[in-house]
C-alpha cells in the first residue's frame, strides 16, 4: 500500500513538472481544444517575409487572430461546413496552390541567377542601344499641303513650338511643342529615322517626310552619346528579369514532359 501511495505521487509530481513544458507549446485552450503556439509562428514568419517587422504589439494581434480563427473554426465545424463538397473543392484548390508554390520557390533556391549572367545580359542590352540619341521635335499634320505651308511659315519666324501645340496630330509631343525627348533613331518608323540622322544640329527637314502616319516637319535639336544606366543600377531588375525567365522555362519544361492524354 505504502509503495503504491509514493508511486502515485511519483507520477502526479512528475505530470505537475510537464504541464508548464506542455502548456508553453500552446497559446490557449479554446472550448477544451488546445491552440498551438506554432500557429503564431507561422502568420509571424508570414508577417516577416512580407517585410514588416514583428513588433510586440504585432505579436499580440497575431496571437489575438490566432484564439478568433479557432473559435469561428469550431462554429464552422460544429455547423458541418467541413464536410460540404464547396469546402473540399476549396482545401484541395489551397493544397495545389501552396505545393506549386512550394515547388517554385525550391526550384528558384536551386537555380539562381549568377553575376556573370546578370553581366551578360547587361552587355547584351549595352550593345543593342549604344550609339547616339536624338532629341528632336515634330510636327504631324494629314496633307503634304499643309506640312509645306508650316515650313513656309517657320522659314518667316513663326515659331516651331507654338505650331506643334496648335495642329499637331500626335496629341502626345504636341501639347508639348512638338518635342519627342531623347531617343535612338530605331526608336521611329524608318523614313523619319532617315531624315532625322540626316539632320544637323537646329535644323528642320525642308521638305515633308512621309510615314503611315502622315505627314512629318522633323527639327533636330540635339545629339549625345546613347545614356546607359550603371550595372549597379539595373542589376536587381536584370536579375528579377532573369530569373522570372528561368522559372518560365522551367514550367514550359515540366509541360513539354507530361503525357497529358
Amino acid at each position: 500500500m505504502k509503495n503504491k501511495l509514493v508511486k502515485s505521487l511519483a507520477l502526479a509530481a512528475l505530470v505537475a513538472g510537464l504541464s508548464p513544458m506542455v502548456n508553453a507549446q500552446n497559446l490557449a485552450i479554446v472550448n477544451g481544444k488546445a491552440v498551438p503556439m506554432e500557429r503564431v509562428q507561422a502568420l509571424s514568419q508570414q508577417i516577416a517575409r512580407s517585410g514588416r517587422e514583428v513588433t510586440p504589439d504585432i505579436e499580440k494581434q497575431i496571437k489575438d487572430e490566432v484564439i478568433a480563427r479557432e473559435i469561428f473554426i469550431q462554429e464552422a465545424q460544429k455547423q458541418g461546413l467541413d464536410t460540404t463538397d464547396d469546402y473540399k473543392v476549396q482545401m484541395e484548390l489551397a493544397r495545389q496552390t501552396i505545393l506549386i508554390r512550394d515547388l517554385f520557390t525550391n526550384y528558384q533556391k536551386a537555380n539562381p541567377v549568377t553575376d556573370d549572367e546578370v553581366k551578360a545580359e547587361y552587355d547584351k542590352f549595352a550593345a543593342a542601344n549604344s550609339g547616339k540619341e536624338y532629341k528632336a521635335r515634330h510636327i504631324l499634320v494629314e496633307t503634304e499641303a499643309q506640312a509645306k505651308a508650316i515650313i513656309a511659315q517657320i522659314k518667316k519666324g513663326a515659331k516651331f513650338e507654338d505650331i506643334a501645340k496648335k495642329v499637331s496630330k500626335d496629341p502626345g509631343s504636341g501639347a508639348k511643342g512638338g518635342d519627342l525627348d531623347w531617343a535612338p533613331a530605331s526608336n521611329y518608323v524608318a523614313e523619319f529615322a532617315q531624315a532625322l540622322t540626316q539632320l544637323t544640329k537646329g535644323k528642320m527637314t525642308e521638305t515633308p517626310v512621309k510615314s503611315q502616319f502622315g505627314y512629318h516637319i522633323i527639327r533636330l535639336d540635339d545629339v549625345r552619346e546613347a545614356q546607359l544606366p550603371k550595372l549597379e543600377d539595373v542589376k536587381a531588375q536584370i536579375a528579377q528579369q532573369l530569373q522570372q525567365q528561368k522559372l518560365a522555362k522551367y514550367q514550359s519544361d515540366l509541360r513539354s514532359k507530361a503525357k497529358i492524354e
